[in-house]
């Protein structure tokens, strides 16, 4: 058996006290995207052919929870500018929170062709895959990858391809020293949490998605963080309570 890997636990008392500064953190989100919101839409009234606010107010819609809306924007980029499509991985996420997940499964197919080395895309569009035909059907139709990428996205594809539990995968990280890099944990603990949400232990993943989360705030994630995919584990965290 596996020691198990206390690098990447945090204390109870530590655990309750982040779940409640996120609640308050959340709303203050809320505002801040509902401004920009709100400023962005009214410059569309006057540019409505701009792709970059389509982008930018996707993305704040996407933060809101809005998600019919920001497929809307991400789907009205595309319109004015085709060359947008394949690379556009969020309009993926944004069909998966809407739950067209076989729509969203096509998106990153067709990043795949676009970036054959992210293990990200494939990642989301397995969560698509077994969300819309089962984890089996998923894990054969996981996307192939033949270079490396960044940790832990290599041990994060081995534990959906079912030849890693969640455990193996964070000691295997304390091994390679990465135990206290917070990026890395971030990904590990949010992977590895969704999955366990959906297809194992509810409460344990939902656990591992709350200390990915606490791992940083809005500002931090967006300045030196993992920017979009933090607002991603948030709402996804959301959903799940």
């Amino acid at each position: 058996m596996l020691p198990r890997p206390l690098k990447f636990l945090l204390s109870a008392s530590v655990f309750r006290a982040l779940s409640v500064s996120g609640e308050l953190a959340a709303a203050t989100l809320d505002e801040q995207f509902d401004d920009q919101e709100r400023t962005i839409s009214a410059v569309i009234a006057k540019t409505p052919k701009s792709v970059s606010l389509l982008s930018k107010r996707g993305d704040a819609r996407l933060f809101l929870g809005k998600f019919a809306n920001a497929v809307a924007d991400y789907e009205g980029m595309i319109a004015l500018d085709p060359t947008q499509d394949a690379p556009h991985w969020r309009l993926g996420i944004a069909y998966y929170f809407c739950g067209k997940f076989a729509a969203a499964a096509a998106q990153f197919e067709k990043y795949h062709a676009y970036d054959g080395r992210d293990r990200e895309n494939g990642v989301w569009k397995f969560f698509c895959q077994a969300r819309a035909e089962g984890v089996e059907a998923a894990r054969k139709g996981l996307l192939v990858y033949t270079q490396f990428d960044r940790e832990p996205f290599p041990g994060i594809y081995e534990m959906l391809e079912g030849k890693l539990t969640a455990a193996a995968l964070f000691a295997q990280l304390d091994e390679k020293g990465l135990g206290h890099t917070r990026q890395v944990q971030f990904f590990a603990k949010y992977y590895a949490g969704l999955y366990e949400a959906l297809f194992g232990d509810k409460a344990l993943g939902i656990k591992w998605l709350q200390e990915a989360v606490a791992l940083f705030d809005g500002e931090a994630a967006d300045r030196s963080g993992p920017g979009f995919m933090w607002h991603a584990a948030r709402l996804q965290l959301a959903a799940l309570k």
